[in-house]
This record gives C-alpha cells, sequence and structure tokens, in this order.
C-alpha cells in the first residue's frame, strides 16, 4: 500500500498545536488532542443574490454577508444612494450628504465610514469623510489629503485609508492615514503609490493588492509600517476584498475578470470564479462568507461567496 511519505515526500508531523498557516493537502498529528488531521481547501462557490435597486459602479461597502451596506458610486453620474442588504434583498436607506464615486469604505452595516472619492470637476479628489449610524449620513472631519481610487480597511471609530489619486503632483498616493473616530493623522507611507487597489482587515492589520502601476504587489500593514508581500496570481486594479490579513479574499477588477483570490496570510490561491466579471465592484464580509455587488459594466448583481470548513480530522480504525 502507497504511504503517505511517498506520496507527499515526508512524514506526517507530530504538533503540539495545529499550524498557522497549512497548506492544501497538509497533514499532521496534533500531540495536544491526540487527532490527525489535514487541510483540503474547499474551493467554494459564488451564488446568485437579488438584485441591488440601483445598479452603480465605483461604489463603497460595508459589513458581512448577511448585513451590508452599500453606498456612493456611479450610475453612472455620482451617486448619494446607500442601500442595506438583510442576506436576501437590498433596501434603499438614507442617502450619503455627498454624492460621489471611487470612495473607501468600513466598518459595519449600522456603524460604516465613507471617506474620500470623486466628486466630479473641479473637485476631482474629495477629502470628505461621512459617518453612517444605521440611520442618517453625518459629515466629520476630512482627510489630510483628497483622494479618489483609495482603499480603506477597519472600523467606523479605528480606520486606515491607503493609496488612491490626488490633486497633488504626482497624482498616485503611497499616503497612509489613520482614524481614530476624531480625526485622521498622517502616518507611514505605502512602498509602492498605488491607485484603483483592494484593500481588507482592520486598522492595525491591513492588507494592500492590486492597483495601478503595479496591478499584482500586496503590501501588508502592522499597524506602523507596509511590508511588501506575495502577488496576486492575477494582476488588476479596481478589484474587491473582504476578510483578514490570515484569511483574505480579493475579487473582480480590470481588465474585467471574474477571477478570486484566497489569500491565507503568505499566498494567493486562485479559487471559484465570480458568474458575473466585473471591475469596480463593492465588496463585504469573510474570507469564508463574502459578498460581491454592483461594479462595471453596470449592474446591480449580487453574488454570495460561500467556503465549508477546510481542516478535517481523520478517523483511525
Amino acid at each position: 500500500m502507497t504511504t503517505y511519505k511517498e506520496i507527499r515526500g515526508t512524514n506526517i508531523e507530530a504538533l503540539a498545536n495545529d499550524p498557522a498557516n497549512p497548506i492544501n493537502g497538509q497533514v499532521w498529528y496534533n500531540t495536544t488532542s491526540n487527532v490527525v488531521k489535514g487541510l483540503f481547501i474547499n474551493p467554494g462557490t459564488w451564488s446568485t443574490g437579488n438584485n441591488m435597486n440601483t445598479a452603480r459602479k465605483t461604489l463603497a461597502g460595508a459589513g458581512i454577508q448577511t448585513a451590508a451596506l452599500a453606498f456612493g458610486g456611479n450610475a453612472p453620474a455620482a451617486e448619494n444612494k446607500t442601500e442595506s442588504y438583510n442576506g436576501t434583498n437590498w433596501t434603499e436607506v438614507n442617502n450619503l450628504n455627498l454624492a460621489r464615486g471611487s470612495l473607501a469604505g468600513c466598518g459595519t452595516n449600522t456603524a460604516a465610514l465613507g471617506f474620500g472619492g470623486y466628486v466630479g470637476a473641479p473637485v476631482y479628489s474629495g477629502d470628505q469623510t461621512e459617518r453612517y449610524n444605521g440611520t442618517n449620513w453625518t459629515e466629520v472631519n476630512d482627510l489630510n489629503v483628497g483622494v479618489s481610487l483609495l482603499a480603506g480597511a477597519g472600523t467606523q471609530t479605528a480606520a486606515l485609508a491607503f493609496g488612491g489619486s490626488s490633486q497633488q503632483t504626482p497624482p498616485t498616493e503611497a499616503k497612509t492615514e489613520l482614524w481614530n473616530g476624531t480625526n485622521w493623522t498622517n502616518v507611514n507611507n505605502m512602498n509602492t503609490a498605488r491607485e484603483s487597489g483592494g484593500g481588507l482587515g482592520i486598522q492595525t492589520a491591513a492588507l494592500s493588492f492590486g492597483g495601478a502601476p503595479v496591478p499584482a504587489a500586496t503590501e501588508l500593514w502592522n499597524g506602523t509600517n507596509w511590508t511588501a508581500v506575495n502577488n496576486l496570481n492575477t494582476g488588476r486594479i479596481r478589484t474587491a476584498g473582504a476578510g483578514t490579513t490570515t484569511a483574505g479574499l480579493a475579487f473582480g477588477g480590470s481588465p474585467t475578470t471574474a477571477v478570486t483570490e484566497s489569500w491565507n496570510g503568505t499566498n494567493w490561491t486562485e479559487v471559484g470564479d465570480l458568474a458575473t466579471a466585473r471591475s469596480d465592484l463593492g465588496g463585504a464580509g469573510t474570507q469564508t462568507s463574502a459578498l460581491a455587488f454592483g461594479g462595471q459594466p453596470l449592474t446591480a448583481a449580487t453574488e454570495e461567496w460561500n467556503l465549508g470548513p477546510a481542516t478535517v480530522n481523520f478517523e483511525i480504525s
């Protein structure tokens, strides 16, 4: 009978704890629980959900798959519309104060933050920030540098804004700003200036991926500095993301694609494609339960991503 070592080239490891970032197909023996375990990545699938009420692109998102918020965007003119998703349907709620596209967002369905964005001539890159309390949007303190095509991460009271395009020279920004619930503060720059990239995570642990001019580049933020890490498999701009710096998901993008990639804290792995290829879309949720909505070509399409358990316990008979 063929052994595990003959197949994999190594014996099953004996470990006191499960590995932090196992690879697909890895098997190990947990000496604490006395259980043989293995990682077998479920490729995941996107399923079609109910459409948004207003088709739009370049919008922002916040929340989780069953309680998401979509706001701003272009349809094709700048929009201030906000829609709330309950896991089944989208409902129009109170508008942003300022209509804009190419903005960033973070937070939850009832406590969101929207910042930056393209307002329109002559103010191409906005610095406006708005806070959502589950009912209304309120204008709060501005970004230090007005940017559109930026990315964001975090919560309503602890957010991060990074990259984007400003009206400065050169326009593509490496700037990072930190939000403490009241004010934005400039902190350490990204290694590579970029616009139209994706972002995910929290204020102290964020991930930036894709964007122009280096569409496969990925950088990791540890709360103080950015570090270049392994690239996307498919370079792209205007993509969306969900999840954390150890369990993330990137989907869609330009050139118009349905490609979805999963991040395990070290590497990107291609998984199941979106049903509708698109760029400039909104995203929310986690690596195992994400939401994609809107995008270019102009659409109201919504898709739900679901991933089953990845770690399997083996029974020994």
